[in-house]
């Protein structure tokens, strides 16, 4: 499958999700969607990040925009990852990989002193048509939810 690359549209995905869904790319059509990626549920890192959208939400909600997290994790440990922090959007189960390797972002990164395979926390904003729009790489948590609120913002007055 090919990487994806700004301004062009995105591959069709499907991947299972909490909720007992199957989550299509295709199905959401007409909605933007922010796609962010992250190491692991019920981490410090991702607990903070995955509350930040929570929090703005209905700003989201309100931009005709759709919140997925995306992890590595089972659908299992995503429902209770969802509910013990209250998320009221989906997260994907990525297990074999295939959406990680579509927006190439498993990275090799240090983990206490050793190199490991893991997910670099990233943020993709897919416009109404299924086109790619922007792209956060290396994501710092503090501050992140609201630049990409800006860019819907300014995405939609487009």
């Amino acid at each position: 499958m090919p990487k994806t690359e700004l301004n062009k549209a995105v591959p069709n995905f499907t991947l299972p999700a909490t909720g007992d869904k199957q989550i299509k790319l295709s199905s959401l059509k007409g909605s933007n969607v922010v796609l962010y990626f992250y190491p692991k549920d019920n981490t410090p890192g991702c607990t903070r990040e995955g509350l930040d959208f929570q929090s703005s939400l209905l700003k989201f909600k309100r931009q005709q925009t759709v919140i997925l997290g995306v992890s590595r994790d089972s659908v299992k440990t995503h429902e209770n990852f969802k509910a013990k922090q209250g998320f009221k959007f989906d997260l994907l189960s990525d297990a074999d990989e295939t959406l990680c390797k579509l927006f190439d972002v498993i990275k090799m990164k240090n983990m206490y002193g050793k190199k490991v395979r893991g997910i670099e926390r990233s943020t993709f904003l897919i416009d109404a048509k299924g086109k790619l729009r922007n792209e956060w790489r290396k994501v710092k948590v503090d501050g992140h939810v609201d630049e990409v609120l800006a860019a819907v913002k300014a995405l939609n007055k487009k």
